[in-house]
């Protein structure tokens, strides 16, 4: 390992020593991710609590991971990042192990699922906020270490499902989860030999409250941040929250449900696609380039409320992907290049939660919302709210003009 220059290592812009930990540990649990809420479903369907069993347990992780995530980036800050991620770590590692074993040796009760999931909320709400201060201590390209990364998480997404169903189907429900476990453990691991420069100083003074009204004050003076965030809220219920299960109701109607995993799998390719060119195109304004890109979501819904030919609903869907993915490289190494270290992880919190929050809300409106309307008609809302959204985006100088942060050499 080389000298750090400004915290940051020397050496290759991308694929230093910690790098590739930190790109292992991400890739070997997003896989185990991908595959856990296939082999959870199928679970506890076989278990026979039903439809409203997975709801059930769905909820118990995701409920705690959007109350606690505030209170993560406040830890982070406090205890530094990489120990509340390797301690999340862990924690998921006996979790699925205890999962796996009650999946193995019996059938479990639906409380016992759902404690679980909520310890794993708990865990993911204590490692996310840490995200977003690693990568700028680990790699002088930040941009294109955040591509790296998110190619690799899109790539786990796509192929995890089908791992899982070919695991269950051929093996046992317990064995992803035990595979999971292991995933949580390397990525501890691989967190733990980290060799972090340049750590910024931890926030130890004052209350936690203290500190999480001092992350609200740097979230709130950016209106570039708060003011995407409000977007993307307005996005995630009308939006990203009714496109699944309406899409999913509409394009299986149409195309039965092979059609509908098709379609899922453009998007998830359209998502690769979209890392990739953010590895190379370096637009000076990075949120005005994302949010022009981000025009093509609204293929997805348009494309399944028009009732367009398969392949070429599959064909918007792999544009939608690409479009979402390259904002999403432009908005994550804004966010973490232009917030002080000290802070970035409280105010990475409070960018999360306002993204998560919104979309269970909208994914819980879709069903009234298409009973009332129809569901081609929310899709259709959905195609006009999202067009509308990219163009707030645009509207908005602090937004538009925001420039690209001048990495290292």
């Amino acid at each position: 390992m080389t000298a750090a220059v400004d915290g940051r290592p020397a050496g290759p812009a991308v694929w230093t020593r910690d790098f590739r930990l930190f790109f292992t540990a991400r890739s070997v649990s997003m896989l185990g991710t991908a595959m856990v809420p296939v082999a959870m479903a199928l679970g506890v369907l076989r278990a026979g609590y039903g439809a409203s069993g997975i709801g059930y347990t769905l909820a118990a992780s995701t409920v705690p991971m959007a109350a606690l995530v505030l209170f993560g980036g406040v830890f982070a800050d406090r205890f530094t990042p990489r120990r509340m991620m390797v301690g999340a770590d862990l924690a998921r590692l006996v979790s699925q192990t205890v999962t796996a074993v009650l999946f193995l040796t019996g059938t479990p009760a639906l409380w016992q699922l759902m404690a679980i999931s909520a310890v794993n909320g708990i865990a993911a709400a204590m490692f996310q906020p840490g995200l977003a201060s690693l990568v700028p201590r680990i790699a002088r390209d930040v941009q294109r270490a955040v591509a790296t990364q998110r190619t690799s998480e899109s790539l786990m997404l796509l192929i995890g499902p089908s791992v899982a169903g070919l695991l269950v189907a051929f093996a046992e429900v317990g064995v992803v989860f035990l595979i999971d476990a292991a995933g949580f453990g390397v990525s501890a691991l691989c967190l733990a030999l980290l060799r972090l420069r340049g750590a910024p100083p931890a926030a130890r003074e004052g209350t936690v409250f203290g500190n999480l009204k001092e992350g609200w004050r740097e979230f709130r003076s950016r209106t570039w941040m708060w003011g995407v965030i409000l977007v993307w809220a307005v996005m995630g219920i009308a939006v990203f929250g009714p496109v699944t299960p309406l899409g999913a109701l509409l394009v299986s109607q149409a195309y039965d449900a092979t059609g509908f995993g098709f379609v899922t799998s453009a998007y998830g390719a359209g998502t690769i696609m979209g890392g990739v060119i953010a590895m190379r195109l370096k637009p000076a304004r990075p949120l005005a380039a994302g949010a022009t890109a981000l025009f093509l979501l609204a293929l997805q819904p348009l494309s399944i409320t028009l009732g367009l030919p398969l392949p070429v609903m599959a064909a918007c869907h792999l544009l939608a992907g690409t479009g979402s993915a390259f904002w999403g490289v432009m908005w994550m190494t804004s966010v973490q290049t232009q917030v002080a270290p000290e802070v970035l992880n409280r105010v990475h919190a409070y960018e999360v939660a306002g993204s998560v929050m919104a979309i269970p809300v909208g994914q819980a409106l879709s069903g009234p919302a298409a009973s009332l309307l129809g569901a081609g008609q929310v899709l259709t809302i959905s195609s006009v709210v999202a067009v509308c959204g990219c163009v707030l985006l645009l509207s908005v100088p602090a937004i538009r003009r925001l420039r690209r942060v001048s990495e290292t050499a």
